[in-house]
């Protein structure tokens, strides 16, 4: 179900897949880098909504100011914050008094995910293809709620080194995995992408168990 959300005076161009039955929660999907192509239509951010809702979460999917039909322009990640959080409030209304979880892929999790560390009704958080060499993801180290990280082995924005150093350091909630030979857009690889999703949110289902 397409539909637009309010953020402040701007409007976002969204999308709502819902799962059969009662959701067990809503996630919230930021997409990639918006100068760069990035849309709410992008592969990974599409299929790992599809991913939520077989996992029996209400899944959002959104367009950052400036892209598509979304009003506004980028602003540098700044008020794409702003956003994110514009998105949760609007699940929050949906979905009144159901856990939330936010998932970012690439520029999208550097936003997203320092929306959901700093937002007491996010219970959950997905990134994907964390570009470690270009942005600053310290944050993380302190996020101690349920956490998936899936990160390409060549990654071409994600060195070695900066991934190591930033799992050792993660919290014992966090679950790491590594895609041999997948790169940052994670060509042949979307469908590991999608059940690693899957099954990381049907642990936090409270039907099976709670989040």
């Amino acid at each position: 179900m397409y539909l637009t959300i309010p953020a402040g005076s701007l409007e976002l161009e969204s999308h709502l897949r819902e799962p059969e039955g009662e959701p067990a929660g809503g996630l919230v999907l930021c997409h990639p880098h918006p100068l760069y192509g990035g849309t709410m239509d992008s592969r990974v951010v599409y299929r790992s909504g599809k991913a939520a809702a077989r996992a029996g979460f209400a899944a959002l999917r959104f367009n950052f100011r400036g892209v598509g039909r979304s009003t506004g322009r980028y602003d540098e990640g700044l008020g794409e914050k702003e956003d994110v959080a514009a998105a949760l409030g609007w699940m929050e209304a949906k979905y009144p008094g159901k856990p939330l979880a936010v998932f970012g892929y690439s520029f999208g999790a550097w936003v997203g995910l320092q929306v959901g560390c700093r937002d007491p009704r996010v219970r959950a958080m997905i990134g994907i293809g964390l570009p470690l060499d270009m942005y600053n993801f310290e944050y993380l180290v302190d996020y101690s709620n349920p956490s998936l990280y899936i990160f390409g082995t060549r990654d071409e924005f994600c060195s070695p080194m900066n991934l190591e150093n930033l799992i050792r350091r993660l919290s014992f909630a966090s679950k790491i995995h590594r895609l041999q030979g997948a790169d940052h857009f994670f060509s042949e690889h979307v469908e590991e992408v999608e059940n690693l999703i899957e099954q990381f949110l049907k642990g936090l289902n409270p039907s099976q168990t709670l989040l």
